[in-house]
């Protein structure tokens, strides 16, 4: 029989995969669609205030910290968990890994890092906006789905080791 703690900790890592696809889709379904409705000078300073903001956030810390803690007990089931539980989970892991971290790493961040050294109210930052906001939320529906696959294969696995 599988332990409770096994139980708990693949549980509760789904559940942090979760957590961090629901941030991904309040601001693909909501935060930059306001972003974008605004003007122009208001949507890319309160945008640049989030990127800034991030750094410091318990969000930034799930986000990271769940690539070397789905990397961990994807190794782990390999190496203890027999059959497609295993599999599950190093479906979940990688899922997470390539559609949310990479993604957000090559695709977010660099954009992000352009939009905070421009000036708010200069033509090319406007000009740079709207094709920011367009790109940056596709990047983003990808990472929430690609968490949304990830915390649900996490639960599959752990569903098969009951």
């Amino acid at each position: 029989m599988t332990n409770l703690l096994e139980l708990t900790i693949f549980g509760g890592t789904a559940v942090g995969m979760a957590l961090v696809s629901g941030v991904f889709l309040a601001f693909s379904d909501f935060v930059m669609r306001s972003l974008r409705r605004a003007s122009p000078t208001v949507g890319i300073e309160a945008m640049q205030l989030i990127n800034r903001e991030v750094y410091g956030s318990a969000f930034l810390v799930a986000l990271l910290g769940l690539v070397p803690v789905s990397g961990v007990l994807a190794l782990y089931a390999v190496l203890r968990i027999e059959g497609l539980a295993s599999d599950w989970f190093v479906a979940g892991a990688a899922i997470y890994g390539i559609g949310v971290v990479l993604v957000t790493m090559l695709g977010n961040v660099p954009m992000n890092r352009r939009l905070d050294l421009m000036a708010t109210e200069a033509v090319e930052t406007r000009d740079y906006w709207q094709h920011y906001a367009r790109r940056w939320t596709r990047l983003n529906h990808l990472r929430t789905l690609a968490s949304a696959l990830a915390a649900a294969a996490f639960v599959a696995g752990t569903v098969l080791l009951v």
